[in-house]
């Protein structure tokens, strides 16, 4: 069987949030450039480029659950079309900056203004794909964004040589042309299981219903599962670069080539491998990326050259590509209809928190014991939320049955 006959059937509104995303995404740019924006034209310091990503941090934290519940009052497309056009604006005037506070201002509002897409989109995918298809909806948007971002960051490198004020200008127009695509588009945005409620727990929903998401003690263990694999990945950003250029010597061009081979993998295959395992049961699936994710890193404890580190790099690649599809499907399907927006909003905010904190208590680890302690500890940490996801509920309560 073909696996990515699936896309076919899903319905028209994922894939124009499919060619916005991508729009957007291939103009992504800003952030990846904005430390040397800072530094190199306008001479702030190290320490205050980080303070700039710290404040973008706080505002991403800030925004991803407020987000999520603006979504379930006034409509996740709504949210997404305001966030574009005024993150776009905001990338307009951030070039015009001059002095620190007003940089720290403006990237705060730029923070709260774009991460607001991320809980929205999510939500809408999650209204619109049924049970059945949200697992590959979730990859095929994960698609657009590896694909533009395997576009925006090289387009803003020839940028950069000429005038890094265009770097901003791009990624502002391309926000904003992703917004116009959402207007122009005459939304048929009908939920593919209005009348269903919460698929997975197996307490009484409706006293879930009126507490809220954090009486959801099941939402709230998944996201405790969570964060020690996001931690784990996010080593990628801090620990991994200084262990492979600085200890092991390889060059920047090639630990850049590592990330390719995570793209390229990402785009053959994630949409295929997400159809192939659409009936696979959360528990497995999420267990599986996680204890990959461990394997992954922990891997690196082995690494010599480029070619076994490129091992490594594929077998977290794996895990990515069953992990954040199939944890954002078990959201969607744990989430109660009319609260999706919120559900997603606390998920992604998981995300910002470990962020936040996982490059950090890596480099701290790795400098005061070495690689060898910490690629240990991230193959442990790994298998600890591994544990903790085999530990998920992966069937409809008796109760959510007798309702159907």
């Amino acid at each position: 069987m073909n696996p990515w006959r699936a896309l076919g059937r899903l319905p028209r509104e994922l894939w124009i949030l499919f060619i916005a995303t991508l729009v957007n995404r291939a103009g992504t740019m800003a952030l990846v450039f904005l430390t040397l924006y800072v530094t190199r034209s306008l001479g702030l310091t190290d320490s205050q480029a980080g303070l700039v990503f710290t404040v973008y941090g706080i505002g991403a934290i800030i925004t991803a659950p407020l987000a999520g519940r603006l979504s379930d009052r006034a409509g996740p497309l709504r949210v997404m079309k305001l966030s574009l056009f005024f993150s776009g604006a905001i990338l307009f005037v951030l070039p015009f900056a001059q002095t620190f506070f007003t940089i720290l201002v403006i990237t705060f509002l730029w923070a709260v203004a774009g991460e607001a897409l991320r809980p929205a989109s999510m939500a809408i995918i999650s209204d619109v794909a049924t049970a059945e298809q949200r697992k590959p909806a979730f990859a095929l948007n994960r698609l657009a964004i590896n694909l533009g971002m395997s576009v925006g960051p090289v387009v803003g490198g020839f940028l950069a040589e000429f005038s890094f004020k265009a770097i901003f200008f791009v990624d502002g127009a391309t926000s904003i042309a992703a917004g116009l695509i959402l207007v122009a588009w005459r939304w048929r945005f009908v939920r593919a299981d209005a009348a269903d409620a919460p698929a997975i727990v197996d307490a009484v929903e409706t006293p879930v219903k009126r507490l809220g998401v954090l009486r959801d003690r099941h939402f709230l263990y998944f996201l405790l599962a969570l964060i020690p694999v996001e931690i784990v990945f996010f080593q990628s950003h801090a620990a991994m670069p200084l262990f492979l250029v600085r200890d092991l010597g390889l060059s920047p061009s090639v630990y850049g080539a590592l990330f390719a081979v995570n793209t390229v993998i990402i785009v053959l295959l994630e949409v295929p491998l997400n159809s192939a395992m659409a009936n696979w049961p959360h528990r497995p699936a999420l267990a599986l990326g996680s204890f990959l994710f461990g394997a992954g890193f922990g891997g690196l404890a082995f690494v010599t050259g480029f070619w076994s580190a490129a091992a490594t790099v594929v077998v977290w690649t794996f895990a990515e590509m069953i992990l954040f599809p199939g944890s954002s499907a078990y959201v969607a399907d744990l989430a109660p209809a009319k609260k999706r927006g919120e559900y997603m909003g606390l998920y992604t905010m998981g995300f910002s928190v470990a962020f936040a904190i996982g490059p950090g208590i890596g480099a701290l680890v790795y400098d005061k014991f070495g690689g060898l302690t910490l690629w240990t500890a991230s193959f442990v940490t790994g298998c600890i939320s591994a544990l903790m996801m085999a530990r998920l509920r992966s069937k409809p309560s008796a109760t959510h049955q007798a309702q159907r």
